[in-house]
């Protein structure tokens, strides 16, 4: 039985259309003036955005795409004296908002579509594999990065007796300068400030300002369309009778100078255009190659064999961690960043190994950029050793050397120390990238930071070898009486805590064998063997662990707790991207490990009394109704690909129910978000983590 379209139940959701490297969007789909132009905003910026043709069989009247809402006379009442005037907004022109139901939508990984009666508007953002810029031919690059949203509207007027006209326009938003007209040749274009805006390369198109867009499309003055007051800016152009055009539109940004504070960087497309008119000429210019590469991603996608909530789940999650994106130049050179949805922290490092999941596949040099940053400036040693910092900063400002934004000493939750875990996803991303990348000069110039990496993992686990059991237990001397967490901080110790927890034992056991591949590879046996000791250690503890029944306990210090959790098979992803897979044979070395997990998921996990909810959602543990959707993709990976699970209707319902989240008609305002509690999204909105389903393309 063919599952069903999610969008079947709701198709008006935002989702964001963002060019790579820019962190920007234009966020369009959930009606009204809920979307727009969003330039490092972490959220719908609540502009209205035009898209118009004018009715075949009511001249005048132009009907248009949900995305919009009637303006505000206020500004224009603002110019209008007691005695006259009055006439300024008027046009003699009508409006009609397209019912929903008359709007149909088709949507992809790089494609978004509208159609209703004679219109419809498709949104391009290529999906690919990305140059390095400081490697790689110019034309590539600037392909790869150039700071647009490309856009198509088909206007099928064959039927029509006379020319029809279309607008397309926008509400201004920039709280410092106005919308102006695109000093733009032979094309037409509206900036919104001088940061953003729209252009159009129709033959005949010409752009107006003013309080009411009606009120532009009316004015039978020509030489009025250079008027710059107003809170509506539009570009219009017309197609002919009998004819069936494709108009082409490009959505463009632009940053100039430095854009960051403790570490001055400027976005990197700056090394080929200098304004939104730039950007504007040569995303039209180029407009063919981003359709076609769109286009291919699109076929990708739809000719695996995902089911329609997957293929809607990988790409919803790709658009928002590629919205998240930003490509910094720094004296010269390529800095990468990702950063964190609404909550705006740069390169958070209990992200980047969902992050590397994908970027993997597609572009490692991003995770080698983003490993060298962390080595170079965002590490420090405690009393165990050395380890990294949760991130880098915030809301552009990059912090101090070997410090976060977010940690804090002295807790116990949320803000505390992520010093253990974040030790393990350097290691873990240092052998996924030096796999995927093919660059074991990276892993010889890092040798000595890997020795540490591992010196570090002992001690946590015990000063003294003879005591180790390949978990650490630790609590960093930076806690300062407090007690380090996990990504999962916002949640009970089940998955909060990190000291003896058995995801963090899953991450430990995953890091030992990544790092003993990377010691053969550098011909260190000695350290090689070490490694392969802590993770048969790892292996060994876990399964001594797991109760008569098959219970993994989340915490090794609890072991009667009844607290289910499914993370303790997460970790099982990096050494099979890393190259690892001899260690994940289910009759190989680490047999009776994976043996125990996969008797723990499908016994303990797998039931709607712990980890399922009503709809067939996956929790990632019984304790809380709060999940986070983007770890449950891997998850799900790993135990079809890896543990070899026939998930069969609980697979299914999952997707499903992880999809209709999404789908909420009143919360998908938000684009992909990372935390739902009970079905309903409630934080960590505008997201990048949910990239991880990427990996779902590459099972069977």
């Amino acid at each position: 039985m063919r599952s069903p379209d999610p969008l079947s139940a709701n198709r008006f959701f935002n989702t964001q259309h963002a060019p790579v490297g820019a962190h920007a969007s234009l966020t369009l789909g959930f009606p009204g003036a809920r979307g727009g132009m969003d330039l490092e905003l972490c959220g719908a910026p609540g502009q209205s955005v035009l898209v118009a043709l004018e009715s075949a069989q009511q001249p005048g009247l132009f009907e248009t795409l949900p995305f919009c809402e009637p303006p505000d006379d206020a500004e224009r009442q603002r110019f209008v004296s007691d005695q006259g005037d009055s006439h300024l907004g008027a046009s003699g022109l009508g409006a009609r908002l397209f019912a929903l139901d008359e709007v149909q939508r088709e949507f992809s990984l790089a494609t978004d579509s509208w159609q209703a009666g004679d219109l419809r508007f498709t949104l391009y953002t290529p999906v690919r594999d990305l140059p390095d810029p400081d490697a790689s031919e110019p034309l590539d690059a600037m392909r790869a990065f150039v700071p647009a949203v490309r856009a198509e509207i088909e206007v099928d007027n064959r039927a029509g007796t006379r020319a029809r006209r279309v607008a397309v326009g926008l509400s201004g938003i920039d709280p410092l300068r106005g919308l102006r007209h695109l000093a733009f040749g032979e094309g037409a274009g509206i900036g919104d400030g001088l940061e953003q805006g729209f252009a159009t390369d129709a033959p005949g198109a010409w752009s107006g300002i003013g309080f009411d867009p009606l009120a532009v499309l009316g004015d039978r003055h020509v030489s009025n369309r250079a008027s710059m007051l107003g809170g509506w800016g539009l570009v219009c152009a017309e197609v002919p009778a009998g004819e069936r055009r494709t108009l082409r539109f490009a959505f463009c940004f632009h940053r100039a100078g430095v854009v960051t504070g403790g570490i001055a960087t400027r976005q990197l497309y700056n090394r080929w255009f200098d304004s939104v008119e730039s950007v504007a000429r040569f995303a039209l210019s180029d407009f063919d190659e981003a359709v076609q590469a769109s286009r291919a991603a699109d076929a990708q996608l739809a000719a695996s064999a995902l089911s329609p909530a997957q293929r809607f789940t990988v790409a919803h999650t790709t658009r928002s961690y590629l919205y998240s994106t930003q490509l910094l130049d720094r004296d010269g050179r390529a800095l990468w960043v990702v950063n964190e949805g609404e909550y705006n922290m740069l390169n958070t490092l209990d992200l980047v190994p969902d992050h590397s999941l994908y970027e993997g596949l597609h572009h490692p040099w991003t995770i080698r950029n983003v490993l060298d940053q962390y080595a170079a400036g965002y590490s420090y040693e405690d009393e165990d050793g050395v380890s990294f910092t949760h991130d880098m900063g915030v809301d552009g400002i990059f912090a101090p050397p070997g410090r976060s934004a977010y940690e804090r000493a002295g807790l116990t939750g949320c803000f505390s120390q992520m010093t253990t875990e974040e030790l393990l996803n350097w290691t873990l991303c240092a052998g996924l990238y030096v796999h995927q990348g093919r660059d074991p000069a990276w892993a010889r110039r890092h040798a000595a930071l890997l020795e540490r990496c591992l010196q570090s993992l002992e001690r946590r686990d015990h000063p003294e070898p003879a005591q180790r059991n390949g978990v650490p237990r630790a609590d960093s001397s930076r806690c300062e009486g407090g007690r380090e967490i996990t990504t999962y901080d916002c949640l009970d110790p089940s998955l909060g805590q990190a000291a003896g927890n058995t995801y963090i034992a899953g991450k430990a056991w995953a890091a030992h064998v990544i790092l003993q591949q990377l010691f053969v590879q550098l011909d260190r046996p000695a350290l090689a063997e070490r490694a392969r000791r802590q993770a048969r250690r790892a292996a060994a503890t876990v399964v001594a662990a797991a109760r008569p029944d098959g219970l993994i306990p989340a915490l090794l210090e609890a072991p009667d707790d009844d607290a289910v959790i499914l993370p303790v098979i997460e970790a099982l992803a990096y050494p099979w991207f890393a190259g690892c897979r001899d260690a994940l044979a289910p009759d190989g070395e680490y047999a009776p490990y994976l043996a125990a997990l996969k008797r723990h998921v499908g016994e303990h996990v797998l039931r709607e009394d712990t980890c399922l909810f009503a709809d067939g959602g996956w929790r990632i543990t019984s304790r809380s109704d709060n999940t986070f959707p983007a770890k449950s993709y891997v998850c799900q990976f790993v135990a079809r690909e890896i543990l070899q699970m026939d998930l069969g209707t609980a697979g299914a319902r999952a997707d499903q129910a992880h999809a209709t989240w999404q789908l909420h008609p009143e919360l998908s305002v938000h684009c992909w978000s990372e935390q739902v509690k009970n079905g309903l999204v409630f934080a960590a909105k505008y997201y990048p983590r949910g990239v991880s389903s990427q990996i779902w393309l590459t099972e069977g």
